[in-house]
């Protein structure tokens, strides 16, 4: 028995026993030369991932999680890779989540560019389970400022999904910490935070909007993340509101859209005076933005006061006229 026949004869053992508990006697189906017939390492990685994908109509959904695993733990082709945690997402089994942080965390010392988008999907997969166990390792891997950021991205996006408050505080630091390189980083733990609804990151949200440091002039949609995660996170709270008062004002339409849609959500008594300061903004879509906003507080009235008035645009006018004939259309 030569040397690569006894490795190969190895790895159908560690196989069969990986298979045991599913395979209910049966002792045929070998991995090995499963793969091998689908067409792992030899064909192209689309032609072998489909084959892999039709023997989901043969196996029990056990046997097709345990080799699913198995190309996970064995295999380096990020293509094949990628696609089986496709698979495996359609299914989510428990044996899977910890393969999936394996992944995620592992450095590939060959060409790690071309994993990037591998370990995004683990990401996005690993929320799936929305197990809060995962956690730790979601925020090594945000923290780890040598990460790319695409990966950093995924996971920040993953804790807000999870919806764990244990996240909060690093989520919060990530925002505040004026060395990370990466706004988009920031915007995307501020996104989380919304997600997860913790009302501890207000006082936290609300600082960092109040400290007018230099790089909001630049990076306006920071600010939009955060007023929308104020609005998400807040019920009734006086700093948030003074927050939106400032924020209607501000530089860039999106922030200013962002806030009547956060005051239009709230309970703020004075949302509807508020937003209709925007009806006369400088921007059309501002406007527009503040008209749905109070149609959908106000009702009708709005409409025909915007259409009655001669203080408001033709602009808006039109839109008014346009939002009235859409609601007898439905009500017709």
């Amino acid at each position: 028995m030569t040397e690569k026949h006894v490795e190969n004869q190895v790895i159908i053992d560690y196989k069969r026993f990986l298979l045991y508990p599913y395979c209910k006697g049966s002792s045929k189906l070998e991995i090995v030369s499963l793969l091998k017939e689908c067409g792992i390492g030899e064909l192209p990685p689309l032609e072998a991932l489909n084959n892999i994908k039709a023997l989901k109509t043969s196996c029990t959904t056990e046997e097709f999680v345990a080799i699913c695993n198995y190309i996970l733990m064995t295999n380096t082709d990020q293509e094949i890779l990628s696609g089986i945690v496709r698979f495996a997402d359609e299914i989510r089994a428990t044996s899977t989540l910890s393969i999936l942080l394996d992944l995620l965390v592992r450095k590939w010392n060959m060409d790690p560019e071309n994993y990037i988008n591998l370990k995004v999907l683990c990401a996005k997969s690993i929320s799936n389970y929305k197990d809060t166990s995962t956690v730790g390792v979601l925020l090594y891997c945000l923290n780890n400022k040598a990460e790319n950021y695409k990966v950093r991205l995924a996971c920040a996006d993953a804790l807000g999904r999870i919806g764990d408050p244990y996240a909060v505080a690093s989520l919060i630091n990530v925002v505040k910490d004026e060395e990370e390189k990466s706004v988009y980083v920031k915007e995307s733990a501020t996104f989380a935070l919304g997600l997860i609804g913790d009302t501890s990151a207000i006082d936290p949200l609300v600082a960092i909007m109040e400290a007018k440091q230099g790089l909001w002039d630049k990076f306006s949609f920071l600010k939009e993340k955060i007023v929308e995660a104020l609005g998400r996170l807040s019920i009734n709270n006086a700093k948030v509101l003074k927050v939106f008062k400032t924020s209607l004002m501000d530089s860039s339409p999106i922030v200013r859209i962002n806030t009547i849609e956060a005051l239009m959500n709230s309970e703020y008594e004075e949302a509807p005076k508020l937003i209709r300061r925007a009806l006369k903004d400088e921007n059309e879509e501002v406007q527009r933005n503040a008209l749905i906003a109070l149609y959908n507080i106000e009702g009708r009235d709005i409409l025909d006061e915007v259409i009655s008035l001669p203080s408001f645009s033709k602009f808006l006018k039109e839109e008014a006229q346009n939002m009235i004939d859409e609601y007898e259309d439905e009500e017709e």
